[in-house]
């Protein structure tokens, strides 16, 4: 059974489950064929580290909720290193009973700050050796690896965009060993977070600079993948804020332009995390909707959060019709265009939530919720309805002036003639309650 883990046993396909049986997929089939692929194949499920097995429930009230007697078996309280190499094999027993191939981690996850910056190296060194034994064992690998750059008190005021040269010169540095690592882990993707590079007021700030320092890294970054011979993916995940009062990189379209100004849009994509839209007061699959049109979509995030509550809440994703737009979005562009993609289990566990297989609880919700979803989104793509639908409402651009118009081929003299000749539009109903009606039909099947 494990030793971290001896009241659970691996996680189950079981459909014909009862409302009390949690603790199995009820919708999650990894080798069931969904719309060409296994469900393995589309969604390619990667627990998230950090928020399961460093994330202590603690908020602006209260501190470590695992001080005194609730503490898992794993965990002593300390920053040493053995407990951290403890926390590592907890987490991959984890990680094996849910019965995903994928994990995503990043440097500070797997060994602590040393007193120097060689210590820090060293202990980062030996705990990618033990992740590499255990990956061998289990046949797992990390869907994705980051730089930790906001955790340290160093980073109060950013990273990249930091005032302070020696920070960035330091922050350079982490990124450097952390895709060195990436690399040995044979990471699939790696992953910028910038939680701290942004402002809480712009009388301190010199923007542009900021942001061109952030364009320097990304720079740099390439140039040091090419170097090692590094394969995984570049991606970077925008946030609009929290901690800081305004994040630079706030959303899809904000980050796709820093990109193209800095002549880095080939080789990046976005990691969305649909949640982050809420905090802007958009739909939940506002950036994925927008990162995916323009071919910039590289992971998703399943994570979902409060929309009554504006900030970061990461709690495990249960609105099946929010991501039933998200997979709609997905399987249009047949999951990620370059062949690799998936979704991060970046969700954790309410603070109130103390038992250790509250965990399995939360990854199973998740990962049940975007398996139906899957369903759901085949059986439109299947039945062509959306397709069809859009085709009608879209065809006065297939044919003639329109066509015209749809290439870029004309100019505003000859629309006015158009218009002159054609006199006055025929408003069309964009029939928003139709398709709304439609979407319904496949999210809420009827009882058969």
């Amino acid at each position: 059974m494990g030793k971290f883990f001896n009241s659970v046993g691996r996680i189950e396909y079981r459909p014909d489950a009862g409302p009390e049986d949690t603790l199995v997929y009820r919708h999650y089939n990894p080798s069931e064929q969904v719309h060409g692929r296994t469900m393995e194949e589309w969604l390619r499920f990667s627990p998230c580290y950090f928020n399961m097995f460093r994330y202590f429930g603690t908020d602006d009230h209260y501190g470590n909720r695992f001080d005194g007697p609730h503490s898992p078996s794993w965990e002593d309280g300390s920053r040493s290193f053995s407990n951290y190499q403890r926390r590592m094999q907890a987490a991959f027993e984890f990680f094996g009973k849910l019965g995903v191939r994928f994990y995503s981690a990043s440097d500070r996850d797997f060994a602590p700050e040393g007193e120097s910056w060689e210590e820090t190296c060293s202990m980062l060194e030996e705990a990618t050796t033990m992740a590499c034994n255990l990956q061998q064992q289990t046949g797992m690998r990390p869907l994705y690896f980051a730089a930790d750059l906001f955790s340290h008190p160093r980073y109060m005021n950013g990273a990249a965009t930091n005032p302070d040269s020696h920070v960035f010169a330091f922050a350079c540095a982490q990124v450097k060993r952390a895709m060195d690592m990436a690399k040995r882990l044979q990471a699939e993707h790696f992953v910028f977070f910038h939680p701290r590079d942004g402002y809480q007021s712009p009388l301190q700030r010199q923007m542009y600079r900021d942001i061109q320092h952030m364009g320097h890294l990304y720079r740099m970054a390439v140039q040091y993948r090419e170097k090692i011979g590094y394969k995984g993916h570049l991606l970077i995940q925008p946030k609009p804020f929290d901690p800081m009062r305004h994040q630079y990189e706030c959303d899809a379209m904000s980050t796709m332009q820093l990109l193209r100004h800095f002549g880095m849009e080939r080789h990046y994509k976005l990691y969305i995390k649909p949640a982050y839209s809420r905090m802007m007061n958009r739909p939940y699959y506002h950036d994925v909707q927008m990162a995916s049109a323009f071919n910039m979509l590289g992971l998703v995030d399943a994570a979902d959060s409060y929309p009554e509550v504006n900030g970061t809440s990461d709690i495990c994703a249960s609105n099946v019709r929010d991501a039933t737009y998200v997979m709609k979005c997905y399987l249009e562009q047949s999951g990620m265009q370059y062949g690799y993609g998936g979704f991060n289990l970046g969700c954790r566990v309410r603070r109130e939530s103390i038992e250790p297989r509250d965990m399995f609880h939360g990854m199973v919700l998740t990962m049940d919720t975007y398996a139906r979803a899957l369903r759901n989104a085949a059986r439109m793509l299947s039945d062509g309805f959306f397709a069809r639908n859009l085709q009608q409402r879209y065809i006065s651009y297939k044919s003639g002036f329109g066509e015209k118009l749809d290439k870029g081929s004309t100019n505003f003299e000859e629309c006015e003639a158009y218009v002159m000749k054609y006199g006055e539009c025929q408003p069309q109903s964009s029939r928003h309650e139709h398709f709304d009606n439609m979407f319904n039909y496949y999210v809420y099947p009827s009882r058969q």
